[in-house]
């Protein structure tokens, strides 16, 4: 096949087909914004203490039988123990006052053998509430959550190929019904094992949904629209999607309607099918020829522009090509080193985004506007990021911002509980550090990877992405036992990752390399100097990625 950008530059590189398909297909990543972290608030614990049955006790005593221990200054009811209800029931029953007549610390203490009430302050139910996810079953919650994740790592195997055999189109779409099918059942889950089943599921056509529609956005659009597919649309309306959620669930404060609402809104993307186009690139690997001239003739129409009578050339024979496989990254001691080092930035960045993703209903204040500044936090990096891209190296921006990230979070531990506004805004720094180290690292590692390497590579990098983010909720949940554990282990995977990402070569301004040779020459710190200056750009400034490069690492992860 001849060059397909060539074959269509008579469409332009703008015009009101391009226009419209871009703002299509990047609503559709709206719908990964709501359905991606909406755990925050299903799987958030509300105040409760152990349910004292319909028993004959006095008020009195009906308010002493939970403990109370003082955090910060604050009386705070016990969560998972009350005084033994037998015998504070015959200190009722004698006429005895708690603390005047009874000293209560030498009462012994019992389980919450009746169950638990909860406080409908802020949720009227949710998964915690319905089933007792609290104490000796909190472990429970976190599991919830990696269940999303593991479900992003299947759907990450499996939608490449699924596009690539059906078409880009077909599997945004039903991957989209898909995506509606698992909330909706997941609303009606009976137990929470079913509700983890559906979460899966739900990662794994969410992850579809994004690559897929990736992909065809990055084929379907002129180079000039791709390049701003691919830095900014995508992820900036992945954010408005998020930033809609918490006012969703504001609304909504019982867990089985807000999910039957979020899945319902997967049904506006159907008249979307009549006006995506389906990828011409994939059509002609089909050898579907006609099919894709009828959709560039289309986009000539709507663009008002003549289209030639035969668009596309005739095939030419490739050359076959060697294929590559992780073997080869382990043959050479320098790929084997900047790849350790790379698997180990991509996991520690996704514990720390994630896990202050999924921390946000722990905060102090409001959840639900918690939630919804750590979404906003993520314009202005994504914008921010995609600008000092063009100008700044690379090595020094991502150690930077995870130092950054990192730093605020090890900080945070300092800051006096009267202060909390404080901590909240270190805390939004944190996020906005690492959002921006999120989006750096994609470009950084693709520039680093030779051509023939770079998917595998990538490949690895997004497992242990993947791994990082099943970790998460688990980070998290080192809260329970102490409030600043999840801080300092975040934050130190940080710091320890900035300071292993400056071992790693430079590449602004720099060529892709295209073979291992190349890349082996383009050492960092960890193999020693340089043997040979790799060639540059020759001073003319331009930014080093290519979009076809670019779109190769963002179709991994959302």
């Amino acid at each position: 096949m001849g060059d397909y950008d060539e074959d269509t530059a008579f469409l332009g590189q703008t015009g009101p087909y391009f226009w419209a398909t871009f703002f299509l297909l990047n609503t559709v990543f709206v719908s990964t914004g709501f359905n991606g972290l909406y755990i925050v608030f299903v799987g958030a614990a509300p105040k409760h203490h152990c349910l004292i049955p319909d028993v004959n006790l006095t008020e009195v005593w009906r308010d002493a039988i939970i403990p109370v221990t003082l955090v910060h200054g604050v009386e705070v009811q016990n969560q998972c123990s009350r005084y033994r209800l037998d015998v504070v029931r015959n200190l009722s029953a004698e006429g005895y006052i708690p603390g005047r007549d009874v000293n209560l610390t030498s009462l012994q203490q019992e389980g919450c053998l009746d169950g638990w009430t909860y406080s409908k302050e802020i949720y009227q139910s949710n998964i915690v509430t319905e089933w007792d996810l609290v104490c000796d079953n909190q472990w429970k919650v976190p599991f919830a959550s990696s269940t999303l994740f593991v479900g992003y790592l299947f759907g990450s195997l499996i939608s490449g190929q699924l596009s690539d055999r059906f078409g880009r189109k077909k599997v945004v779409f039903i991957s989209l019904a898909a995506q509606c099918a698992a909330v909706l059942l997941q609303s009606f889950s009976q137990s929470w094992r079913m509700f983890c089943i559906m979460f899966l599921f739900v990662g794994a056509s969410q992850i579809s949904i994004y690559i897929s529609a990736f992909v065809l956005g990055t084929e379907v659009l002129s180079k000039t629209m791709r390049v701003i597919f691919t830095t900014l649309g995508a992820f900036l309306f992945y954010c408005i999607g998020y930033m809609t959620l918490p006012w969703i669930a504001y609304a909504i404060r019982e867990w089985r309607t807000l999910l039957a609402v979020l899945s319902m809104t997967s049904v506006v993307y159907i008249p979307l099918w009549w006006f995506i186009p389906e990828s011409p690139r994939w059509l002609i690997t089909q050898g579907r020829v006609e099919e894709a001239e009828a959709i560039v003739r289309d986009a000539a129409r709507k663009n008002k522009v003549e289209a030639p009578a035969v668009i596309f050339k005739e095939s030419e024979v490739m050359p076959q090509s060697r294929t590559y496989t992780m073997l080869d990254i382990l043959k050479s001691k320098n790929i084997r080193c900047i790849t350790l080092m790379c698997l180990f930035l991509w996991m520690a960045i996704n514990i720390g985004y994630f896990g202050l993703s999924l921390n946000t209903s722990n905060l102090s204040g409001n959840p639900f506007m918690n939630c919804f500044l750590s979404a906003m936090t993520e314009v202005p990096a994504y914008v921010v990021s995609t600008w000092l891209l063009r100008k700044c190296p690379r090595r020094a921006l991502l150690s930077s911002f995870l130092t950054i990230g990192g730093g605020v979070l090890l900080l945070i531990q300092f800051i006096p509980h009267t202060l909390q506004y404080i901590a909240l805004a270190l805390e939004m720094t944190g996020k906005f550090g690492f959002t921006m180290a999120f989006s750096i690292v994609y470009i950084y590692t693709a520039e680093i990877y030779p051509t023939v390497l770079r998917n595998v590579g990538m490949g690895m990098c997004s497992s242990a992405a993947r791994i990082g983010s099943i970790t998460a909720p688990y980070v998290i949940y080192l809260g329970t036992y102490n409030k600043v554990l999840p801080y300092i282990l975040m934050g130190s995977l940080t710091i320890a990752s900035s300071v292993v990402n400056f071992f790693l070569p430079e590449t602004l301004n720099r060529d892709l390399p295209e073979t291992v040779e190349q890349m082996q020459e383009c050492q960092g710190l960890c193999n020693g100097p340089k043997k040979k200056k790799y060639v540059e750009n020759g001073g003319s400034g331009n930014p080093p990625v290519q979009p076809e490069a670019k779109s190769d690492v963002q179709t991994l992860t959302p």
